[in-house]
């Protein structure tokens, strides 16, 4: 068993920053990952060693090695091709169309800054940003994944205008949409459940099975920050600390 924290919004609105999960590592000894299960993963871009030993230490003691979390799409065996229809991502699994509905995120993304510092008591927005899902039904300050500081939205400069919205399904620039590839043995077709703000096979291409050790089951602990230690919100605002506190997304099944 294991416990990971969401540091990227590729699952939104799935798995939201912030939130803790346990993952199951026994299963996946007995039987081989489904479709549809959100899987734990070294990354598959790491220049692993071809040393055994070494390879296992890189994989399961080195730090600088990053566990993905995506969702599983295709099995080994499966033909999965992306096409672009009526303007929108689809994804075709073994000549059928895969009704994703159930899972993909359905919420606009806006840009915003998420690092912020303050020079003497005015704040200063540095130029470290990132993609959040939004409700536009909603005030900025009621959202339900995010709260959102409107003086955090990066605008078009002279302009109350946000600089960039983008809007469910809507295709990647690039062509990583457009894809069509049969998965050989032990080979998998993973992607993130917010596509526009995930990097996956889509662009790293096809995950070995190796890789794989986890399948996230429970969401223990949900809390709107990107601090990497809980701790670290608690001292540093203690005030504000439990208002964080996603209190609707805390011991939950997660599929």
């Amino acid at each position: 068993f294991g416990l990971y924290q969401v540091p990227s919004g590729s699952m939104e609105t799935t798995l939201l920053v912030g939130e803790r999960f346990f993952a199951d590592k026994f299963t996946y000894w007995f039987r081989k990952p489904q479709r549809g299960e959100i899987i734990s993963f070294n990354d598959p871009k790491y220049n692993y060693s071809s040393n055994p030993f070494v390879n296992w230490l890189e994989r399961y003691v080195n730090f600088n090695v990053s566990n993905i979390t995506k969702r599983v799409i295709g099995l080994p065996g499966d033909h999965v091709k992306g096409v672009i229809e009526e303007g929108r991502t689809v994804i075709y699994l073994n000549g059928k169309r895969l009704d994703e509905s159930a899972y993909l995120n359905k919420y606009p993304l806006i840009l915003l800054y998420t690092r912020t510092a303050f020079k003497g008591e005015t704040p200063f927005y540095g130029e470290k940003t990132d993609m959040r899902s939004y409700d536009p039904s909603v005030n900025w300050d009621q959202q339900p994944f995010y709260k959102i500081d409107p003086q955090l939205i990066v605008r078009f400069k002279g302009t109350d205008r946000p600089r960039l919205i983008l809007e469910p399904s809507t295709p990647q620039s690039g062509g990583i949409d457009r894809f069509d590839i049969t998965l050989g043995d032990n080979q998998y077709w993973v992607m993130g459940d917010n596509r526009l703000g995930s990097s996956d096979s889509r662009e790293w291409g096809v995950l070995d099975g190796k890789f794989i050790h986890g399948k996230l089951v429970y969401r223990l602990w949900s809390m709107d920050t990107t601090e990497p230690y809980v701790v670290l919100d608690l001292l540093k605002n203690p005030r504000e600390f439990w208002k964080k506190v996603r209190w609707n997304r805390i011991f939950q099944s997660v599929h």
